[in-house]
């Protein structure tokens, strides 16, 4: 696959088109892409993704934006993953936002990607003032020898997938429903790096994953799976929050205690996928208190993947008296 930072101001060869922001990449947007990949392969194009960096929610209201699903970098290895050509990231900047809607579409899409076909969906706006519509795109696409087709609403029982609904579902703790819009669990992805070495002092040493999200979509405490480790994925109790009881430096952190595992994880790039929510998180009064707590989170970690071996998942592959190694 190949990745473009901002658009050409001419176009190398006519491309299939979708335009969208793809956070998360959900069953809505999978649908999408395999449309896209559907039209481009009758026509004998590449198909190709246009995406946004910023959020434009981010760049106009930053203290209002939702919380990010997928930084970047995951968006477009999923996009890989589901077999896409080309990503073209836009810089969404004040320039971008100000150009006028036909300027976008023939300065932009005609002239600098030479679109054949785009797709986009049926409540798509851009340009300036978000005055540009599906309207206005059919209505140039004829003399930009364009064919443009709306993306209709995809519904996963009877719920529209979209990131809004899956940052709802992570909110509440409903992973069952952020996973059935996914399609997967969701994850968050980063490399092992060296923590403050106090949930080894409490007899629980965690691998610390360096997130490139400042504000993920949920807190708390549950059951995941670490991939990147060994050949089969991880079970894991993780943490995800500011570690009230430890600092007020209200930062968000990502640590995971890795159940019975022996190796050395510093360095190491994984994505953790986030199975089922055990709590919120809490403040304690004492580090014992909150040993106290962990062991029982480790517990009810045990006793989650143990019922859903019981009911049919595939088993895991881990030893069963070990130790983590990590700073």
């Amino acid at each position: 696959m190949q990745l473009f930072r901002g658009t050409p101001t001419r176009s190398d060869r006519p491309i299939a088109l979708t335009i969208g922001n793809f956070d998360g990449v959900h069953r809505g947007h999978e649908a999408m892409v395999a449309r896209l990949k559907a039209a481009a392969h009758e026509r004998g194009l590449p198909a190709a993704v246009m995406t946004f960096e910023p959020h434009p929610r981010e760049f106009f209201a930053p203290d209002q934006a939702p919380a990010r699903l997928t930084p970047l970098r995951d968006k477009v290895d999923r996009l890989r993953e589901l077999g896409v050509d080309r990503v073209y990231v836009c810089r969404f900047d004040a320039a971008f936002a100000s150009q006028s809607p036909e300027d976008f579409v023939v300065r932009v899409l005609g002239a600098g990607l030479g679109v054949r076909w785009l797709q986009v969906g049926d409540d798509f706006r851009f340009g300036a003032r978000r005055a540009g519509d599906l309207a206005l795109l059919q209505r140039l696409a004829p003399d930009l020898g364009m064919t443009v087709e709306p993306m209709p609403t995809v519904e996963v029982s009877g719920r529209r997938a979209s990131s809004t609904a899956v940052r709802e579902a992570l909110a509440r703790g409903d992973l069952r429903a952020a996973t059935e819009l996914l399609g997967r669990p969701y994850a968050i992805s980063g490399r092992i790096v060296g923590g403050d070495r106090i949930g080894r002092e409490l007899g629980f040493p965690t691998a610390n994953v360096r997130m490139r999200l400042n504000r993920p979509p949920l807190f708390g405490i549950y059951a995941v799976e670490v991939l990147g480790l060994a050949s089969a994925p991880w079970p894991g109790a993780a943490s995800l929050g500011v570690r009230p009881t430890v600092t007020d430096a209200n930062r968000a952190t990502l640590e995971v205690f890795l159940l019975d595992f022996d190796g050395d994880v510093y360095g190491r790039r994984v994505r953790v996928d986030f199975l089922h929510k055990l709590r919120e998180e809490a403040k304690y009064d004492t580090l014992d208190a909150l040993k106290v707590q962990i062991g029982r989170d480790v517990d009810d970690t045990r006793a989650f993947f143990l019922q859903r071996a019981a009911s049919g998942a595939a088993p895991r592959n881990h030893s069963s008296d070990s130790t983590l190694h990590c700073p």
